[in-house]
């Protein structure tokens, strides 16, 4: 019941916002838009987003080679793709990433290894969205009022030390007090310590981890960019980078379906920094997502074909309980 009750309030926050954008946006004119937008550029940002997948792999594959515990290519983007499908088009209470850790699990790998590669997957994509952010800061300065300057980069600044603290206590969860370990969440997240170490710390490893996550970003950020090109708003490759990563990191947060509202109040938001009028920007946010469920469908193909419609139906509380266990015995996850 809490589970289904989850899933209501975020149909609630998806439906509420979307239904905000649309009672004062001129939805004739997005539509407009999207009807008329340009199909060679709908075609790029497809090839785009299929290539997205391949980079997103790489950089997972990279996270569990540095963490000892590889996965072949196929099996890595086949359990990859399951993931993207149930993060982009179910309104489910299982997400993605819990799938993919029991997936991962049921393929060979620990249990430890499993959680700690997705986890660690997750916090390289932030590290490196920060990165990507940054560099494009000041030309993206130029762009925005002064108003607006004024905020953008005390808020980088401020969101890049969070994530920087955040990595920096990760890193020594396994040399806190005695005391500490007292909470289960603490116990389960020292787990993470040498692998965050190894990952991080280690130069050859941390540049195949996150020059993959840059990679990512900027890919990303070119399929919206030719999203952009066809449906005629003025906007850069720099533009993007700077604005879409950020707006990609807002939609992670489980709060509404699959993103959706969050990310189109989002991007409304940022691209009025840069003058994009409100309905080129939603027309532009509807396209993102309508691609982005397209392109995960066959994710779907591959979940049924794997006999995933049993297979993973419990897979968030069997990692939650694994982890409960684990925490309780006051034991790393076996290596």
């Amino acid at each position: 019941m809490k589970k289904w009750i989850g899933v209501a309030l975020k149909f609630l926050v998806s439906g509420g916002l979307l239904y905000y954008l649309f009672q004062n946006i001129d939805i004739a004119a997005v539509m407009e838009r999207l009807v008329q937008v340009d199909m060679l550029m709908l075609a790029a940002a497809f090839a785009i987003f299929i290539l997205q997948l391949i980079i997103c792999v790489f950089r997972w594959q990279s996270v569990l080679n540095a963490i000892e515990a590889p996965l072949p290519f196929i099996k890595a983007f086949r359990i990859y793709y399951i993931g993207i499908f149930f993060n982009q088009t179910l309104p489910s209470s299982v997400g993605g990433d819990a799938v993919r850790i029991y997936r991962t699990y049921r393929v060979g790998l620990t249990l430890g290894n499993a959680i700690n590669g997705v986890m660690l997957e997750r916090a390289a994509t932030v590290i490196a969205l920060l990165i990507v952010v940054a560099a494009t800061i000041p030309f993206l300065l130029p762009r925005v009022g002064g108003a607006s300057a004024a905020w953008v980069l005390p808020g980088v600044l401020m969101f890049s030390l969070a994530a920087v603290a955040g990595l920096a206590f990760l890193i020594i969860l396994d040399r806190l007090p005695e005391s500490f370990r007292r909470w289960r969440f603490v116990r389960f997240l020292a787990t993470l310590a040498a692998d965050t170490r190894t990952v991080f710390l280690r130069p050859l490893h941390a540049i195949k981890v996150l020059g993959w996550s840059c990679a990512g970003h900027l890919n990303l950020t070119l399929g919206v960019y030719f999203l952009a090109l066809g449906l005629n708003l003025d906007v850069t490759w720099v533009d993007c980078i700077a604005l879409v990563p950020p707006v990609i990191l807002i939609t992670t947060i489980p709060i509404s379906i699959a993103g959706w509202g969050v990310r189109e109040k989002a991007m409304v938001t940022a691209f009025a920094l840069i003058g994009i009028p409100e309905d080129g920007a939603l027309a532009l946010s509807l396209l993102f997502g309508m691609v982005g469920v397209i392109t995960s469908l066959p994710g779907g193909a591959v979940w049924l074909t794997s006999g995933g419609l049993y297979a993973d139906a419990h897979a968030e509380e069997i990692v939650h309980d694994a982890e409960e266990a684990l925490a309780d015995a006051e034991i790393e996850p076996e290596r």
